[in-house]
């Protein structure tokens, strides 16, 4: 299991370790091919974040970022769940702010 835990993590650090372990699982390679992220909304208020890293041939493999779980979850190619992160309340807080904050 893969787990970010370091003290200050910012929006693109995140976003570069998720595309890395999206790559690793999908068997690319790192910074080929274009990563998308959405904001997810639940009842007006963010609650996470969507990433879809599109590869070749139309592949997509995606995670999603959970604020209410503390948790990274990722999905393989055919949409079935792979693996989950653990992300500390910290770090999703931090997070959290500076997406508000931008």
């Amino acid at each position: 299991m893969i787990c970010i835990t370091p003290t200050r993590v910012d929006y693109q650090t995140l976003c570069a370790n998720v595309e890395r372990r999206l790559c690793e699982l999908g068997h690319l390679e790192s910074k080929q091919f274009p990563m998308t992220q959405r904001e997810v909304i639940r009842g007006g208020k963010p609650c996470g974040i969507y990433f879809c890293l599109h590869g070749p041939r139309s592949v997509k493999l995606t995670a999603i970022c959970d604020f209410t779980k503390n948790t990274i979850i990722y999905y393989g190619s055919d949409g079935i769940r792979r693996e989950s992160a653990p992300l500390s309340a910290r770090v999703s807080s931090q997070i959290q702010n500076e997406l508000k904050a931008a």
